[in-house]
């Protein structure tokens, strides 16, 4: 591929085809209909969040049973943060998870859980980049930041649960 064509596939992504050149938007590949559609966006977003929410539910949960809540405590002052941080930590994992699963108020779920991987960002960031080093690494917390990004971005997706109260009150935030 040319510079030509990678300025080409550039330009299409942000305004079309450029003169002359063919619309790589709606390729089809083999089967593979690559035409960008509201049910696939819809769909991927389904994924991301039930996946992400069950990660948080995991890892609130971890701190629950295995570290348990005073060891939580304990830790997070361990890194000279407040103590109330581990609870709304647990809290924030706990109960966003479940929100992103059944797709309630996803997007604003998703900004607070943003800022709990910032912080786990920082609480890893002594430990190198990879999350297999002792302790853990940055680099599973800062890939999960960005996907709960994409998450916001998205919305909920398909087959997430709408109440009607939140719909009104948050918008498109709900």
């Amino acid at each position: 591929m040319g510079m030509g064509q990678v300025l080409s596939l550039h330009h299409d992504a942000l305004t079309g085809p450029a003169p002359g050149q063919p619309n790589l938007a709606n390729e089809t590949f083999g089967d593979l209909d690559m035409t960008p559609n509201t049910a696939s966006a819809d769909y991927a977003a389904l994924l991301l969040r039930v996946t992400s929410g069950a990660l948080f539910i995991a890892h609130g949960w971890m701190k629950v049973s295995l570290f348990t809540i005073p060891g939580t405590v304990a830790f997070f002052e361990s890194l000279g943060l407040p103590g109330v941080f581990a609870y709304l930590t647990i809290l924030g994992e706990l109960g966003g998870g479940l929100a992103l699963i059944l797709g309630v108020a996803t997007r604003l779920v998703s900004l607070p859980l943003i800022a709990i991987l910032i912080g786990a960002i920082w609480a890893h960031a002594g430990n190198g980049w990879t999350f297999s080093n002792e302790g853990g690494g940055w680099e599973f917390p800062l890939f999960w930041a960005v996907a709960q990004g994409a998450i916001a971005l998205l919305g909920a997706g398909a087959l997430a649960l709408k109440l009607p109260v939140l719909e009104r009150g948050l918008g498109k935030f709900a």
